[in-house]
């Protein structure tokens, strides 16, 4: 009887092991998956009766998450800034949702003082947020639209919780119109919050993710990574998700230096995330061209194993008419059997 009750004690703890882990395991996720890869794409406005994806092509299984950008939709523009028609988007949403995955959407808006690229780091984001301004109007037309196919997205999906927005990532960076050095903080939550309250008016169904980059406003230590975090954090009322985008530069010799970055980014968020009651996650990673042996399992699982409240990650995309800018492996290689291995053991 002792025998027969430790055997089934056992069994019975590891089938609570192995639910918990199934429940706790961390998404994974591409950018624009679906719709093309590394010598293959998939952008005709026509319908494609099947779908292709990177993710599958190396697995055998459809991806977790998908990301989107609706850069261009501002505009009215067919296509977003990487020539996917938005069409296609909604298309391959609808598929994703179907299967139970998750989309997250991104926004790299044009700068509405000048019509520039995203890039286009022309100060306007004080002007933006003036009421009293034509680049005001400009701003207002254009969430107005962002939020219109983003509640087209929203009414596809088949379960709660499959789409995440990420509004105006990366600001703690320079790069973007709406980055660091383009305005204050206080300019910078009034956009989000602004952004926020339109797509509550259109009733979106969807977790909003405020995602920081490089943290270099303050001191290079945790205390000053985490003031960064909170002092523009957009704050609780409009925030559901806090992550971060970190990337690994430099091949193997880049490793130390972003592990030392990843760490400071997500100690920061993660901090933030549990003071303030809200999910965490790696909101974007990657590392372009796989420049460093075993990247997923010895570079980026180590990783996530320190932060288990982690939801999901997302890696960025495989350009088809950019021959080295992939962040995905390419089967039959030796880097496939590498991500295989850590798809098994998320």
């Amino acid at each position: 009887m002792r025998t027969f009750l430790c055997t089934l004690y056992f069994v019975t703890l590891s089938l609570f092991v192995s639910c918990s882990r199934q429940e706790t395991r961390v998404l994974f996720g591409h950018q624009d998956d679906v719709v093309y890869g590394s010598n293959w794409q998939r952008l005709a406005d026509s319908a494609y009766t099947d779908t292709r994806s990177c993710i599958y092509d190396v697995t055998g299984q459809w991806p977790d998450l998908i990301g989107f950008d609706i850069g261009g939709i501002e505009l009215c523009h067919a296509r977003n800034l990487d020539s996917v028609p938005f069409s296609r988007m909604l298309e391959e949403c609808q598929r994703q949702f179907e299967r139970g995955g998750k989309v997250t959407l991104s926004w790299h808006a044009r700068n509405p003082l000048t019509g520039g690229n995203s890039w286009d780091t022309t100060p306007c984001l004080a002007q933006i947020i003036d009421p009293d301004t034509d680049v005001h109007d400009t701003m207002q037309v254009w969430i107005e639209r962002a939020a219109a196919f983003v509640a087209q997205i929203a009414a596809l999906q088949t379960q709660s919780e499959q789409l995440i927005v990420r509004l105006w990532h990366e600001q703690s960076g320079n790069w973007f119109w709406w980055g660091r050095d383009a305005g204050s903080a206080q300019d910078y939550i009034a956009l989000w919050q602004w952004t926020r309250n339109y797509m509550n008016i259109l009733n979106i169904n969807a977790l909003y993710a405020y995602s920081p980059d490089r943290l270099m406003l303050y001191e290079d230590t945790p205390e000053g990574a985490f003031r960064e975090t909170e002092e523009w954090y957009p704050g609780d009322e409009y925030v559901d998700i806090i992550g971060t985008d970190c990337y690994h530069f430099g091949g193997a010799e880049g490793t130390e230096d972003y592990l030392r970055r990843a760490h400071r980014q997500l100690n920061a968020a993660s901090q933030l995330a549990k003071e303030h009651h809200k999910r965490l996650a790696f909101t974007e990673t990657g590392c372009e061209s796989i420049r460093c042996p075993h990247w997923y399992t010895e570079v980026l699982l180590p990783l996530l194993r320190e932060y288990p409240t982690i939801e999901y990650v997302l890696v960025w995309r495989n350009a088809w008419d950019i021959p080295h800018h992939f962040f995905l492996p390419q089967p039959n290689t030796a880097e496939a059997e590498d991500f295989k291995t850590f798809i098994q053991q998320l």
